[in-house]
């Protein structure tokens, strides 16, 4: 397995090619970029300035692991206002776009939400109603990114909705898709899970794999915590990886407002994913 890390771990005062440069310091393999609204690598950008973060990348010898966004929890898959639903829609085919320019085999999607607790006054949507909101949505953008060639990997999040490995299974295989799969978060499922579970059900189905760490006792966001500071039992994880095959990316996804260190954390989680895969 390969070590990567998400740029969200980076302060945000950080430029993208800034925060290349330190990933590669650190010692990573590589870097998952994100797609934002405006800016920098945004819905603004078009194929020569996408193109842009691939020659930085080359030239810090750094690989781009996948392509990330946060966008999906403003503009929903499943909201119940047909525009925001298209909206979507639209950021996922740019989202595809920008990763098959960026070489970079697999992007990161939230499938909407039945309601999120950490976002004031969030929609509030019908499980049933999410669920077929979705499960069209991302059968019909299977086809664009079949037609590019690069997967849509589905994360699961705090979303009240696909919450058991099962049932994200079940829902990747509806979609009948080799370009639909999981993108599978290691903290995410700790606060009612066990993700070495996850891991061996949804088996093949998984695309790339975030590692965070969770203490349960903290809860909320708050029991996000540092690698190796928290209750996911890393050993397992890396056993139910090895069983089912899985010799991609695994990605560590910090989260700075509740680390407080700064570029150290980079150092750091580095250090922690060495010891996490048996590296020297």
């Amino acid at each position: 397995m390969k070590k990567g890390i998400n740029i969200w771990s980076f302060p945000g005062s950080m430029k993208v090619e800034q925060c290349i440069a330190l990933a590669k310091d650190a010692g990573f393999d590589g870097i998952e970029l994100a797609l934002n609204e405006t800016g920098e690598l945004s819905l603004e950008s078009n194929e020569s300035e996408i193109k842009q973060y691939r020659k930085i990348a080359d030239d810090q010898g750094i690989e781009l692991t996948s392509l990330a966004s946060g966008l999906y929890w403003t503009y929903s898959l499943t909201s119940g206002n047909a525009a925001t639903r298209q909206k979507a829609k639209d950021i996922v085919k740019k989202q595809l776009e920008s990763a098959a320019i960026l070489g970079v085999d697999t992007i990161l999607v939230v499938p909407g939400a039945v309601g999120v607790d950490f976002i004031p006054d969030s929609e509030v949507v019908p499980y049933d109603q999410a669920y077929d909101y979705a499960l069209d949505g991302i059968r019909e953008l299977s086809e664009v990114a079949q037609s590019l060639k690069v997967s849509i990997g589905i994360e699961n999040v705090w979303n009240k909705f696909l919450l058991s490995p099962l049932e994200l299974r079940d829902f990747i295989d509806k979609i009948n898709s080799p370009y639909v799969g999981s993108y599978f978060d290691v903290g995410n499922v700790l606060f009612s899970g066990y993700p070495e579970h996850w891991i061996s059900i949804l088996n093949s189905r998984i695309k790339k794999v975030h590692f965070k760490d969770y203490r349960r006792a903290a809860g909320g966001l708050h029991g996000f915590v540092d690698l190796l500071a928290g209750d996911v039992n890393y050993p397992e994880v890396l056993k139910a990886l090895q069983a089912i095959g899985y010799e991609d990316y695994v990605i560590a996804e910090m989260i700075p407002g509740y680390t407080h260190h700064g570029q150290q954390i980079i150092y750091n989680t580095s250090g922690a994913m060495d010891a996490i895969l048996g590296r020297k």
